[in-house]
């Protein structure tokens, strides 16, 4: 491989065992990409509100940025997965409360279902860490 640059894999006590054969985040030089989030894990049923599922989603996802030394000001780009598009008007302001006046490129998809039964939606990112 060309560069200096190294594949790092993360895995984070604090959050939940991923599911499947993935880790929480990679990091690759000066970029993050963190695996799809939820609010929910196998070990606890969460709430089926799509807003209490969000927050709990950028929570965890805040504990990934932090862990490098990034914020959400540092997401470049996210991608979410919801149940019903319909819901994005309810996740917003919680994006808000997480992304402040920061604005990142995000792609919304619509999907049949999620990973696990009660999930309403799933959230990934792309991160520049601040040097």
């Amino acid at each position: 491989m060309a560069g200096s640059a190294e594949k790092r894999e993360i895995d984070m006590a604090e959050l939940p065992d991923p599911i499947s054969h993935y880790c929480h985040a990679v990091r690759f030089g000066d970029l993050l990409f963190i695996s799809g989030m939820t609010g929910v894990d196998r070990s606890t049923p969460g709430d089926k509100d799509v807003v209490a599922q969000t927050r709990e989603t950028f929570r965890r996802m805040q504990l990934v940025l932090e862990q490098v030394g990034a914020s959400f000001a540092d997401v470049l780009k996210v991608t979410v997965f919801l149940l019903d598009v319909e819901d994005r008007t309810k996740i917003n302001p919680v994006r808000k409360e997480f992304f402040g006046d920061a604005r990142p490129a995000s792609t919304l998809i619509g999907v049949k279902a999620l990973a696990m039964p009660d999930l309403r939606i799933e959230i990934e990112a792309v991160v520049g860490i601040p040097s």
